[in-house]
């Protein structure tokens, strides 16, 4: 067999024999790293180490894995400039979590027969984020609706990786500072974002048509 030492040198061409005096010598246990090389190769590890690192690897890998996510925000064609901004506002928070966000335009009764109010309330909102986000999937009607799904400029992983540094300064800024007021406190509570409230996958419930 072909044996690399605990430091990951090069022993050489070792029978067994000689494989398991080191292993007992180096008080190391002899694993079989590549079962179908010619000869095998073997190294002198502490196999008890060797697993415990690798399932806290994995283990690190699945905490950074980064799923991909659709969200959903429903319009209708002539919707109040309030309630685009409150649109707008989550649109802009998905994209900036590194989601993508389909939008809908529900079209209802006489607006069927204008596409293009829903084709430019489109436009204008990825205009209005295109800081943030790009057209991946172009305006299309699909039944009554028309649908348009915008993604990400940033990653994911590039979005979770600023969360976690921005955390990560709140709690060393709550550390030196011990005597903060509840004000304070409560006005950085206000400004963190709030739960999801639009729906991500059961359909919205809606108003009956005038």
């Amino acid at each position: 067999m072909r044996l690399v030492g605990p430091s990951g040198e090069q022993v050489g061409i070792v029978p067994l024999a000689k494989a398991l005096e080191l292993a007992q010598e180096y008080d190391l246990d002899l694993v079989e790293v590549a079962a179908t090389a010619r000869p095998p190769v073997c190294k002198l590890m502490d196999y008890g180490k060797f697993k415990y690192e690798s399932a806290m690897k994995a283990r690190e890998a699945r905490k950074n894995q980064a799923h991909t996510v659709i969200k959903e925000m429903k319009l209708r064609p002539k919707i109040d400039p309030h309630d685009y901004d409150t649109k707008k506002g989550h649109v802009v928070r998905f994209l900036k979590q590194g989601d993508k966000v389909k939008i809908t335009i529900m079209f209802r009764g006489r607006e069927q027969s204008r596409p293009e109010l829903g084709y430019r309330l489109l436009q204008r909102l990825a205009n209005d984020v295109e800081d943030l986000g790009f057209i991946e999937s172009n305006p299309k009607q699909d039944g009554r609706n028309m649908i348009m799904v915008l993604g990400p400029h940033k990653k994911k992983t590039e979005a979770m990786a600023e969360a976690r540094e921005a955390q990560a300064v709140r709690k060393a800024d709550a550390k030196a500072n011990p005597g903060r007021s509840q004000n304070a406190v409560a006005e950085e509570a206000d400004k963190a974002p709030a739960e999801d409230v639009v729906e991500a996958d059961a359909p919205a419930e809606e108003p009956a048509e005038a």
